[in-house]
């Protein structure tokens, strides 16, 4: 059995709280290694080590900094296959979907490398008789990140990169569902030039994130995961005077408008509905046809789409369309779900429960689920399943479309698939969603644009990536400045007007 560490100050460290989980191989339900969980005693021991080396690296000009994140790129595309081999033997993601998770995050650590423009503050001279005024965008200090268990390689990437290059040490409490690749992502930034101590690992539950959140000298929280848990550390990380980022959970609607190309439409809900087998913040989980018509027309086009999905291991090849889900507990959520979807009136127009992959009895695998007259007061709308399940919900009309995305209390993604300029300019207006695709299913903004969700999605003023991510891992400082020429021959005692 395979024993994990943390990474402490530049050294793979074994736990010494005598706690442990397991961490499964998906595919074929077998425990593969063992990950510590850690005492507040150990993340107070890496909150030390990543205090001392914060200041030198803060002192460090952005341009060398941003020569680190250039390395760390190259070492990314060097070890490309074998962080996905890593990352898909603990999730289960397909091969192609696992290189995909490192490349979105990669492209967050290129973004980083313009570090020095990004952190350009503001000068006025002549502010007033012989003063000058200046503004400094300064690190934090000692940030973290919570991170899930269904993108181990992007979204750490997405909150340690940019705090790295704003000059922080960090902290990072992966899932210890699959910590297999934040650890290796560790060992290849100090290989690229990253001091010791400046980025750790510690693996951990809830008594690491307590830690975390009660720690004074960790200055900022970055969370992502289900809406309860990020309203928890919101909460508990604002009333300790932290800065905090959290994102929750999602149900994220696609509508399909009567013109649209059809075929084009349900392509994009195989895709994303089905892809990462549904285990996506922005997966696609509800289709919205506007009309009987349309409505019917999809449907069609969706089950032998569907039918023909390959469901499989990573290691039966690429063109296995989506793996397991990642562990027995989940499957069992989903499954229940499903059960509770037909209870309550819904038509199960694929039924994936049977679904049996030889060789892998044992594995997490879930069959391929499509529903058809759900209505909104159905726990299968109302929940985030997290799993291969599409849900359809027929709306007679556009505004009854738009209605049930606004009214719906997550708001992370949503899409409208129209050949009309005016419908989709009126649906990007209107709704109360903070990333929207036209024709996009999954509408993940590139790294230099931010990603964030809004309503019970996202919690917190700043988002994810992007100019953003600058702002929450820096304060500013601003600086009024006076040289007075020749001796001042005596003290003012009140603050004089600007001229």
């Amino acid at each position: 059995m395979k024993e994990l560490t943390h990474y402490i100050n530049g050294e793979h460290v074994k736990g010494t709280s005598g706690r442990f989980s397991d961490v499964f191989n998906p595919a074929t339900g077998e425990v593969q290694a063992k990950c510590p969980l850690a005492s507040a005693a150990e993340m107070d021991i890496a909150v030390k080590a990543a205090m001392a080396a914060q200041p030198a690296w803060g002192a460090t000009n952005p341009q060398r900094r941003a020569r680190v994140m250039m390395k760390f790129v190259d070492l990314l595309n060097r070890d490309m296959d074998k962080l996905a081999e890593a990352l898909s033997a603990e999730h289960g993601k397909t091969f192609p979907d696992a290189k995909g998770d490192i490349q979105r995050g990669l492209e967050v650590i290129e973004y980083c490398i313009g570090a020095p423009q990004l952190l350009k503050g503001e000068f006025t001279d002549s502010a007033g008789p012989g003063i000058d005024m200046y503004s400094m965008k300064q690190p934090l200090g000692v940030s973290a990140g919570i991170t899930p268990f269904n993108f181990p390689a992007m979204i750490p990437m997405w909150m340690f990169g940019p705090a790295l290059a704003c000059g922080n040490a960090f902290i990072l409490k992966p899932s210890e569902r699959d910590p297999s690749v934040p650890l290796m992502l560790a060992e290849l930034f100090e290989e690229a030039g990253l001091p010791k101590g400046l980025l750790q690992v510690v693996n951990g539950d809830k008594e690491a994130v307590d830690a975390i959140l009660y720690h004074d000298v960790i200055q900022s929280v970055g969370f992502v995961g289900s809406t309860p848990i990020a309203q928890y550390i919101y909460g508990t990380g604002c009333s300790q005077g932290k800065r905090v980022q959290c994102f929750g959970g999602a149900k994220n609607h696609m509508i399909i408008m009567p013109d649209a190309d059809m075929d084009q439409a349900a392509d994009a809900l195989i895709g994303a509905g089905y892809g990462a087998a549904g285990e996506r913040c922005m997966a696609i989980s509800v289709a919205v046809p506007v009309g009987e018509e349309t409505a019917d027309r999809l449907i069609e086009k969706l089950v032998p789409r569907i039918e023909k999905l390959k469901v499989g291991p990573w290691t039966s090849g690429d063109d296995v369309d989506y793996g397991p889900v990642v562990t027995a507990e989940a499957k069992q959520r989903i499954l229940g779900l499903v059960q509770t979807g037909i209870d309550q009136g819904a038509k199960l127009v694929v039924d994936g429960r049977d679904f049996n992959l030889q060789g892998y009895e044992d594995g997490f695998f879930v069959g391929p689920h499509l529903f058809d007259h759900v209505t909104p007061d159905m726990d299968i709308y109302k929940q985030e399943i997290f799993g291969p399940v599409l849900t359809t919900v027929r709306a007679g009309n556009y505004e009854e479309a738009l209605k049930l995305a606004m009214d719906h209390e997550y708001g992370n993604g949503t899409a409208i698939f129209t050949r009309d300029g005016d419908a989709a300019r009126d649906f990007a207006a209107r709704i109360n969603i903070g990333m929207v695709g036209i024709n996009v299913p999954i509408p993940v903004p590139l790294a230099y644009h931010t990603f964030g969700g809004w309503k019970k999605s996202g919690f917190g003023d700043l988002n994810q990536h992007g100019p953003d991510s600058f702002k929450f891992y820096t304060r500013t400082k601003t600086v009024t400045s006076r040289w007075p020429s020749g001796i001042k021959e005596g003290g003012e005692f009140n603050f004089k007007a600007m001229d």
